[in-house]
């Protein structure tokens, strides 16, 4: 059997891999899935399942010397692997099993290429780690972030490890925020592909070190190619004791919004 996985560089198989997830969530929906708990109101569908089970297949056929780290299945390959990608198949598993088309399927090699799919835009949102594209119908397009929409996803799901001192939720009833944008909250880190493409002017989640996280590996990747400011909510860099995430299109909008983050 010719595997025709083998040929593709870093950048396709991400894309590649990306797209297998994302046809089986798509093909998934509107099921009645099999819900597996992960407790404290967390939990994965089948349709997560089966999705990463796709990718992984992508991945092994064009990379069987790297490791995998998935959402569903955790670590796969040989720890010794000097190589490894970070899977998560369905961000917005909540969205996705109320019926909700908001999801991502998020792709990454760690320091390297990554993609984002939309299962049901269509799009693929991908870089090689230097230059950001979506792809549409076989045709790509390079991504331009920009503000000019001042809608900003905040990111409200617990758990907030840097509560009291930020709430995410607190911002949104900031004068300053109310003044400048308009929030928007569709619970996937789809958002992050958007600020990278220009529909969204900044997103922002608590959390602790997000940087080699399933979630939003893909999507950071993506931003930093694209040419967006990415910190943590201290307005420092992301990775070992950064903490949370902000990603703004331009510095402008970065600024202003560390203004309201630290003036609260």
């Amino acid at each position: 059997m010719i595997n025709s996985y083998a040929g593709l560089d870093d950048t396709e198989v991400a894309i590649a891999a990306a797209r297998a997830g994302a046809d089986v969530v798509r093909g998934m929906y509107g099921r009645r899935l099999a819900r597996i708990d992960k407790g404290a109101g967390d939990f994965a569908t089948a349709a997560d399942v089966e999705a990463e089970k796709a990718i992984l297949g992508v991945v092994r056929a064009a990379r069987p010397d790297d490791a995998v780290l998935g959402e569903e299945g955790g670590h796969q390959g040989a720890a010794g692997a000097v190589r490894q990608w970070l899977v998560d198949p369905l961000c917005g598993t909540l969205n996705y099993a109320a019926g909700t088309m908001v999801v991502a399927v998020n792709v990454a090699l760690r320091d390297g290429a990554a993609a984002v799919a939309d299962p049901f835009g269509g799009d693929v949102f991908f870089t090689d780690g230097e230059r950001a594209h979506v792809r549409h119908e076989g045709v790509d397009a390079p991504l331009a972030p920009t503000s000019a929409t001042g809608l900003v996803d905040v990111n409200l799901d617990p758990p907030f490890p840097n509560a009291p001192g930020f709430r995410a939720v607190e911002l949104l009833g900031h004068p300053g925020f109310v003044e400048r944008f308009r929030p928007r909250v569709v619970s996937t880190t789809l958002a992050l592909a958007w600020v990278a493409a220009g529909r969204r002017a900044a997103y922002v989640t608590d959390g602790g070190d997000l940087s080699g996280s399933v979630h939003f590996a893909a999507g950071i990747a993506l931003c930093r190619a694209a040419g967006c400011v990415v910190t943590g909510i201290d307005g420092g860099p992301i990775g070992g004791s950064g903490r949370g995430l902000v990603v703004a299109a331009d510095a402008a909008t970065h600024g202003l919004l560390m203004s309201l983050i630290r003036g609260r």
